[in-house]
């Protein structure tokens, strides 16, 4: 299947490992343009070397998505070096582990810059872009949590749910525009995120890592975590001619975990 991917330019959050990695590489292996976002620059440069192995051209801009103020000189790259992003994926860390209750409000004021304010002024900043060409992709990967909330990840929980109200309520209004805008919610992949959150886990049950793994294998139908690629692979179909009719949604890459229809 073509996905009508060739000569379009990505921007991907969060590009120098795990998921945002493996979307960068499904991007550049159809033909995308893909600049490369993170904090990282030898795992960007990492992740550059793959997506050109395939034939395709990266552009590294390591910044710290926290830094609002670099979103616009970023941007200004992109676009001086393969003209206007078509196609923005909102891949942003995850905050550390913890209850709801007893957080400092300045740890949720910073990891609400970080995640969810980053990726408002950066999508603001693509849009106007996006709207003359008729033509664009919004994808923002959150987490199981905004279906089903994870314990011990309320800060994750709370502001991923904020961007999901988000995603669904610009998707109406720029849906005239072709742009599309969907949320995409991965399960347990494979990613050093998971293995941290499972260490973390383990710590705090006193447990060892190899039970939690089991226990959260156990709740998966299909038994295994995911790959990277595997998420990547519905990301870049999302982002494709080929979904041009999907927006406003939630799709899960979980291997069936999450109990709820």
């Amino acid at each position: 299947m073509n996905l009508g991917l060739e000569g379009r330019t990505a921007l991907v959050l969060g590009a120098s490992g795990g998921l945002g990695s493996a979307i960068a590489i499904a991007l550049g292996r159809e033909g995308a343009r893909v600049a490369l976002a993170g904090r990282n620059v030898e795992s960007l440069e990492n992740t550059a070397r793959s997506v050109e192995a395939l034939g395709g051209a990266a552009l590294l801009l390591p910044f710290d998505l926290a830094d609002l103020s670099a979103i616009d000189g970023v941007v200004s790259k992109i676009e001086d070096t393969f003209g206007g992003v078509d196609i923005l994926i909102n891949n942003t860390g995850g905050p550390a582990p913890s209850p709801a209750a007893g957080q400092p409000v300045e740890t949720w004021e910073k990891s609400f810059r970080a995640m969810v304010l980053s990726v408002i002024a950066l999508t603001d900043r693509v849009l106007p872009g996006m709207r003359e060409k008729k033509w664009g992709r919004i994808l923002t990967s959150t987490s199981s949590g905004i279906i089903a909330p994870i314990p011990n990840l309320a800060m994750s929980n709370s502001l991923r749910s904020a961007l999901t109200g988000w995603s669904k309520t610009l998707s109406r209004e720029v849906a005239k525009d072709g742009i599309t805008v969907n949320i995409v919610v991965p399960g347990r992949i494979a990613t050093e995120r998971v293995a941290f959150l499972d260490r973390t886990a383990a710590t705090r049950q006193g447990v060892s890592v190899e039970e939690v793994e089991e226990k959260s294998r156990a709740s998966i139908p299909m038994g295994r975590y995911g790959k990277p690629e595997e998420y990547a692979d519905m990301v870049a179909f999302l982002a494709s001619e080929r979904a041009s009719y999907v927006t406003g949604s939630i799709i899960r890459v979980d291997g069936g975990q999450i109990a709820s229809i």
